[in-house]
């Protein structure tokens, strides 16, 4: 993906709550557009390996969430959290992480993240297909900013972070915001 690329246009299928079914479960099948997430407003969008996996508990997912009123002080409406995991596990990542303002998006088939180019093998891991670890900045469904980890390839030995963090991403927005005030 660059700059200036449409995101792909995809079908999530997501688990929203609804209280109207009642019972200990009150959840149902939701289909979630590309467009329903990302038409008409500018959004971070961060993606990494796995739901419940170190750096994406510890670092990423924590810093995107702790520092929404930054983001949302540089025009950005939501921040994505996307992983090539199915809705049920996004759903209680972010119960265990206590999110309020990073939302999470399922990528259960994988399909989202292939069309961005960036699914990869971890079977050296034990966990198949995944998503490499990049962030975007996205207007309208059009990538304003790009930043991808380094060595993107299957079966990676390493697991990159630096490029697609929290701190990375607000100093291009604070960055964008100056030269457009100037």
């Amino acid at each position: 993906m660059k700059v200036g690329y449409k995101l792909p246009d995809v079908t999530f299928k997501t688990r929203v709550r609804d209280e109207s079914i009642g019972g200990s479960n009150p959840y149902r099948w939701q289909d979630v557009t590309t467009a329903d997430y990302f038409g008409g407003k500018r959004v971070v969008l961060f993606s990494l390996p796995g739901a419940f996996t170190p750096t994406c508990s510890t670092y990423q997912l924590p810093g995107f969430e702790n520092g929404f009123a930054d983001f949302q002080a540089l025009g950005v409406d939501d921040i994505y959290c996307m992983s090539v995991n199915d809705a049920f596990v996004m759903n209680q990542w972010a119960k265990a992480q206590n999110l309020s303002n990073v939302k999470v998006i399922p990528d259960g088939s994988g399909e989202f993240t292939r069309r961005m180019g960036m699914l990869v093998r971890k079977d050296n891991l034990g966990f198949g297909l995944r998503s490499w670890r990049y962030a975007a900045v996205v207007k309208d469904g059009v990538i304003e900013a790009w930043f991808e980890e380094p060595g993107l390839s299957d079966n990676h030995g390493e697991d990159p972070y630096g490029v697609s963090s929290p701190e990375t991403v607000l100093a291009w927005l604070k960055d964008d915001a100056a030269s457009k005030a100037a």
